[in-house]
């Protein structure tokens, strides 16, 4: 019973040698390794800081600004941990070889994430497009909010967070209307009215809601000629934060003034015959 107990007092007692020894002969070592490393997470962070205060000073993209900071303080934190392990007198070659290893193994299995990331790298590079634009993709549109490597977060006009993986961007057709959407809308007038008449109202109508950006003068115009009416069409820009608001407050007016003037709008007409 003695010899069960004491073999593994033995055993920690030699482990609590081993360990005084390797602090009392690697003691200044691992001190110098502990200041490195404190050193290295100090500096980069105040590398970091400048780099973005520089970067902000001669209005760099937000995005673009803290992928750079992040990744220098990133590449400055490594240089630091190579130096601290340097002091340990461990060789960082193997360890090189085993990161190599796990991140081809890793990029096996997660194809999906590191395409996302990958797409994220070239979004944040190229500057396709910004926080604070407006881009339509996959079926979604919205005001971008976030860009990260692995997803763009949009969002709509009735505040809905869309978040969209980067590889459904990258080499897909998107489009970029920085802070807002364009409209589109027609209305069909009788063929006994005036039509330069109609598209003043609407001209006018569209000058008089704020909704409506004024930095891109609308425009109104014949788009057809249906079967019981002549089909007028008017574009504009709307705020993407205020896109369906602007719409209907649009739609009404018009609406509304055509009333005032006494513009007809028809009703379908269709012709029945009647065959024997």
């Amino acid at each position: 019973m003695e010899e069960q107990i004491q073999q593994p007092l033995n055993l920690i007692a030699q482990v609590y040698e081993l360990a005084v020894d390797y602090l009392v002969g690697y003691s200044f070592q691992i001190l110098g390794a502990v200041i490195v490393i404190v050193a290295g997470f100090i500096v980069s962070r105040w590398v970091s800081r400048l780099l973005l205060s520089i970067l902000e000073k001669r209005n760099v993209d937000v995005t673009l600004r803290q992928f750079i900071a992040s990744t220098v303080r990133l590449i400055v934190l490594v240089m630091f941990a190579t130096v601290a392990l340097s002091q340990l007198g461990i060789s960082i070659t193997p360890l090189i070889a085993a990161i190599g290893g796990i991140a081809v193994g890793l990029s096996l299995a997660l194809q999906g994430p590191v395409s996302n990331y990958g797409a994220g790298l070239m979004i944040i590079l190229t500057r396709m497009y910004r926080v604070g634009d407006t881009i339509t993709t996959q079926g979604h549109a919205g005001q971008v909010e976030e860009i990260t490597l692995a997803s763009t977060l949009l969002r709509a006009e009735d505040g809905e967070l869309v978040t969209i993986p980067n590889r459904h961007i990258v080499g897909e057709v998107h489009s970029n209307s920085d802070e807002n959407r364009i409209v589109e809308g027609t209305i069909g007038i009788a063929y006994s009215e005036d039509p330069r008449e109609a598209i003043n109202v609407i001209r006018q109508t569209l000058n008089g809601i704020d909704g409506v950006v004024k930095a891109s003068s609308p425009e109104v115009g014949i788009t057809g000629f249906g079967d019981s009416s002549i089909d007028i069409e008017y574009r504009y820009w709307a705020a993407t934060g205020n896109y369906f608001n602007t719409i209907h407050t649009v739609n009404l007016a018009i609406f509304e003034a055509f009333k005032d003037a006494s513009i007809s709008i028809p009703f379908p007409q269709r012709e029945v015959r009647m065959l024997d």
